[in-house]
Order: C-alpha cells, then structure tokens, then sequence
C-alpha cells in the first residue's frame, strides 16, 4: 500500500502538521507500507534544520527525519519563504509540483493535512 500525506500547515501553532507526521510515522512501520510525506505551504518550515524548541515540545524537523519515507518539499514554497536547500533536514529533498503530481499517481491513499 503506497500512502501520500501532503502537509500545508506551519510546524507550530496548530497540531495539524504535527499529527500528519505522527501518523505518517506510525503507518510506516507498518508491513508493506510505503510512506511519502509532501511539505508546501507553510508546511515547508517543518523539515527546517536547526529548529530550538522549548523542552518538552516536540520538534517538527526531527519528526520530518523519523516520518518513515521519502520527504519532498515544494520548491516554489521553499523559495517564498527564503528556505534553502542547505537548510532542510537530512532526508528531505526539493521536488516540484510535478513530482508531487507523480507521487500523487502513484499513491493508493492520498491524506491531506
């Protein structure tokens, strides 16, 4: 089963994007799960590395490196908000509408959040 999440949201402030990459990270330690995650909007500042949160709170580009698949991240999304490459987490990568377009195709399950 091949899952799409596709993340608008901002890391902080509501738990939207939060519960998508808890729940991400959930099913793909699932048996035969495959499991891509999609950032654009706001939601790009989730993979942003370096991120200082207060202790005990959750760390959104920290949940970005353990959701369990592939991360893509809207370029177009990154450039309007100054995001560079270099500044993203481990694992995540640039990608296009395109590829979200082909992963979206490809997916058995779309979840947008």
């Amino acid at each position: 089963m091949n899952t799409l999440f596709i993340l608008n949201d901002a890391p902080y402030g509501s738990e939207r994007s939060y519960n998508a990459l808890r729940l991400a990270r959930a099913l793909s330690k699932s048996e035969g799960q495959v499991v891509r995650v999609f950032l654009m909007g706001d939601a790009v500042a989730c993979a942003k590395a370096g991120q200082k949160v207060p202790e005990g709170y959750y760390n959104a580009g920290d949940m970005v490196r353990m959701a369990g698949g592939e991360v893509g991240l809207c370029g177009t999304c990154m450039d309007a908000r100054g995001l560079r490459d270099e500044d993203m987490v481990e694992g995540a990568r640039r990608s296009t509408l395109k590829g979200l377009a082909e992963w979206t195709a490809q997916a058995d399950k779309v979840l947008v959040f």
